[in-house]
């Protein structure tokens, strides 16, 4: 527990717009912006304020957020016309941070964020569309992205009123997009069934990616923790879909680390490799789910393994310098102009594997949240 703590203070030396776990940003020689990977980051240590009482990571944050956010509620770097649902993620801390502090920028910045999920194009369906330039797709991560503000929105400000629409979204991935021999979700769909990676009769993906399948089950189990329970039926489809998922992605596990594999079903086959990301959000969603007893008891062993197994094959201690690896940096399908992202097998295992990531990072430190209420 302490080699953990030590490696989550080496990466909180991070000045605001100036990430150590944006690798993405860095590689470009960016500064990054209002963007989903920081929001995992962020999250991950508004949770670990919560779990541990100790100020150092609310005050991080607040200073983090406080760059990009004016007294306008104004966000730098973020454009509402650009309908992207990864955008939409990091806004789910200012709910915390306009909790904390009572400062009213957050919670304008809020409604300015709120916005986009009025009009943000749909699927024929009624799915939120990826992102603009990805039209008429609905990938597993834009559930993490979006539903997940979406839904704390309607818990704590608009009375619930679109908690149906949620719901909606949720049973058009179940009915279009889970594989129901295999267990397993897609990673992406193209209603229009146009797209190159698309099947012609389903628009459907290829292959089942570990991170897409971990953003939706992590959306799930999140959810659950906002919604308010008298909601039943709404409810109890999530509680159900989530396990439905768990007991899915838990079929393919690997016996030895208990970690999962990138391309989830090929496990056995060459180039294949045990990713951290996907593994850490599913032993997350796993140890929240059973804390709010939608998952049973004993869950809470498999969850623990899996953590525990990432910690021993992925963070290293080299001489004092701490570093989590098999982090996969990015994936995705599309657009027209990038035919290498097509959803295949040799294209999942082709993209850069790095470390301290936040993708990686962020659902890890989740999980050590969890971990550290279930040994307390």
């Amino acid at each position: 527990m302490e080699l953990i703590d030590k490696y989550i203070d080496k990466l909180m030396t991070s000045k605001p717009g100036e990430p150590l776990w944006n690798i993405e940003a860095i590689r470009q020689g960016k500064k990054a912006g209002w963007n989903y990977i920081d929001g995992c980051m962020l999250n991950s240590l508004i949770s670990l304020y919560e779990t541990t009482n100790d100020s150092k990571y609310l005050d991080f944050v607040i200073k983090f957020v406080d760059y990009y956010v004016d007294e306008d509620g104004n966000i730098l770097g973020y454009e509402k016309e650009n309908y992207s649902t990864d955008d939409v993620a990091e806004s789910r801390i200012l709910f915390d941070l306009y909790k904390y502090t009572k400062n009213e920028k957050y919670s304008k910045a809020i409604e300015k964020t709120y916005e986009q999920i009025l009009t943000h194009p749909r699927t024929k369906e009624g799915n939120f569309w990826h992102k603009k330039i990805y039209p008429n797709q609905v990938w597993l991560d834009g559930l993490y992205m979006m539903q997940v503000f979406y839904m704390r929105y309607e818990t704590e400000r608009n009375g619930y009123k679109n908690y149906s629409d949620i719901l909606k979204q949720y049973k058009n991935v179940h009915d279009i997009m889970l594989n129901p021999k295999k267990k397993l979700y897609y990673h992406g769909y193209d209603s229009a069934k146009q797209m190159f990676w698309a099947d012609k009769e389903t628009g459907l993906s290829k292959n089942f990616w570990l991170r897409a399948m971990g953003w939706m089950i992590v959306s799930l189990a999140d959810n659950l923790g906002y919604m308010d329970q008298q909601m039943y039926d709404e409810y109890h489809y999530l509680k159900d879909m989530l396990k439905e998922a768990i007991d899915g992605v838990l079929m393919y596990q690997d016996k030895e680390s208990k970690m999962f594999y990138q391309v989830v079903d090929k496990g056995d086959k060459e180039g294949n490799y045990l990713e951290t990301s996907g593994s850490s959000m599913i032993a997350y969603a796993i140890l929240k789910g059973v804390r709010l007893g939608v998952l049973p008891e004993r869950y809470l062993e498999i969850g623990l393994g899996i953590f525990d197994g990432i910690t021993k094959k992925y963070l290293t201690d080299k001489n004092g310098d701490l570093n989590l690896g098999g982090i996969c940096l990015v994936a995705g399908l599309g657009p027209e102009n990038n035919l290498r992202r097509d959803g295949t097998f040799k294209y999942y295992i082709s993209e850069p594997v790095v470390e301290n990531d936040a993708k990686g990072v962020g659902p890890y430190i989740m999980a050590y949240t969890e971990v550290i209420k279930v040994r307390k």
